[in-house]
């Protein structure tokens, strides 16, 4: 009885170990030029393939009311709590890191190629988005 609980504790704690890993879950977005937090984003995959909503707006200067204003696609004046700003990603073969999706900047409206790769032991996520040959890079954290 002693061995089966043992092994059920193990299976189980690595199934959490695997799924910290990954950037399913919910992050606290950083800016990475003030180091001020900016928001909740809730990180989900669906058919292997990533999405990802502002759940809250964290900034000091935010409003309520809120809506993407400089977007230009089907998320033009939409509210900021809700809005889907990551579309796509899938993870690379061999690697901890998901390729090939999109994220939005919802204060300037642009989207940008982008990947996105835990670190840490699955407590931070480094989120790289591209626009040609350029890129930028923030590091969110998990949220407990």
């Amino acid at each position: 009885m002693k061995s089966i609980l043992a092994a059920v504790v193990l299976v189980a704690s690595a199934g959490t170990a695997l799924a910290q890993t990954s950037p399913v879950g919910l992050w606290r977005s950083v800016d990475d030029k003030t180091g001020e937090v900016k928001a909740e984003i809730r990180v989900t995959e669906t058919g292997g393939a990533l999405a990802g909503r502002i759940e809250k707006t964290l900034r000091k200067d935010a409003k309520a009311d809120a809506v993407c204003d400089e977007c230009s696609d089907d998320r033009k004046g939409k509210p900021i709590a809700g809005l889907e700003i990551i579309r796509g990603g899938k993870k690379a073969d061999g690697k901890d890191v998901w390729e090939g999706g999109k994220i939005l900047d919802p204060e300037n409206g642009k989207e940008y190629r982008a990947s996105f790769t835990p670190i840490d032991g699955g407590k931070k996520l480094e989120v790289r988005g591209y626009l040609g040959p350029f890129w930028r890079t923030q590091t969110w954290n998990r949220v407990p």
